[in-house]
């Protein structure tokens, strides 16, 4: 069987070179082929052995011949392939992500209180990429790669113990894919998978007075048992991984933000809008890429 492969899209800049690192820790932990990708339009077709002093494409072969040389000090038997593509990001972006079992991409910050922002081209390859895209800011420190074993929790606040995955779900949909590349992290860092749930109060808890705790108790102990339902055969696939369930009476987008607070990883899922001109991602993948910290997993989830 062929080796996955991690592909990430690099441009020289400190952000990408964030992401060349957490795909290569990426790559090492699932047993992966690295690819460092390069797309440059301008790539001019010449011959193998051309000299140095001639070479039209240097400055492209520079910034994936840098990536190569931080990844490998820190994994030197990692295999990786070296890729200069002669084309536009986007589509070149898109079709690795096809050919790649996920694809890492860097992603910047917008000001000192961490809100971070994608390009354009960054934006359209997330809402329209086939697989997993996982967005990476620089200079954020990188959590330990096991944590202390822990019982499992029906339901915790969502300020839980570091290093971990945390996964947003929701219930009304497919959410397969989602699952399983929450559960595969989990399972391959050794960490504990926080799942968070959001669903805000219908109408009908509330009252002149406030909220009606009979009411409100009912509708969370559906909302957990719903999760607690929908993560059952997971858990059986991956017997190793412990589970957290978290039901928080919010918004999705909030809820989720809330939970990935000091985790190591959060992955969130993202529609498919085959028929929208525009990159659509959804509320909580946009909150989540805007406001999160962490690395962000963005799983299509059909």
């Amino acid at each position: 069987m062929e080796p996955e492969i991690v592909t990430v899209g690099l441009d020289g800049s400190a952000e990408s070179l964030a992401a060349a690192h957490w795909a290569a820790d990426e790559a090492h932990r699932r047993g992966a082929v690295l690819r460092l990708l390069h797309a440059w339009i301008m790539l001019a077709a010449q011959a193998p052995d051309t000299a140095p002093e001639r070479d039209q494409n240097v400055c492209a072969r520079q910034v994936v011949r840098a990536a190569t040389a931080a990844v490998r000090a820190r994994h030197p038997q990692l295999p990786i392939i070296e890729d200069l593509v002669g084309d536009e990001p986007e589509p070149a972006l898109l079709r690795a992500s096809a050919e790649s079992r996920l694809l890492v991409l860097g992603s910047r910050a917008l000001s000192a209180w961490k809100s971070f922002v994608l390009g354009d081209v960054s934006l359209s390859v997330v809402a329209r990429a086939a697989g997993p895209v996982v967005l990476v800011r620089a200079g954020e420190p990188e959590p330990a790669e096991r944590a202390e074993r822990a019982e499992p929790a029906d339901s915790a606040a969502p300020g839980a113990a570091a290093p971990r995955v945390v996964a947003g779900v929701g219930l009304g949909g497919p959410a397969e894919r989602l699952l399983e590349f929450a559960f595969e992290s989990a399972a391959a860092r050794g960490v504990l998978l926080q799942v968070v749930h959001g669903r805000p109060f219908p109408v009908q808890v509330y009252t002149p007075w406030g909220v009606d705790l009979d009411a409100a108790g009912e509708v969370t102990a559906a909302a957990e048992h719903e999760l607690a339902e929908a993560l059952r055969p997971w858990s059986a696939r991956f017997p190793g991984v412990l589970v957290q369930r978290t039901v928080l009476t919010d918004s999705p987008a909030r809820a989720v933000v809330e939970a990935a607070s000091g985790a190591g990883l959060l992955v969130v899922g993202r529609r498919h809008h085959h028929r929208l001109p525009a990159p659509r991602i959804g509320a909580v993948a946009h909150a989540a890429i805007h406001h999160v910290t962490c690395p962000v997993a963005v799983v299509p989830d059909d």
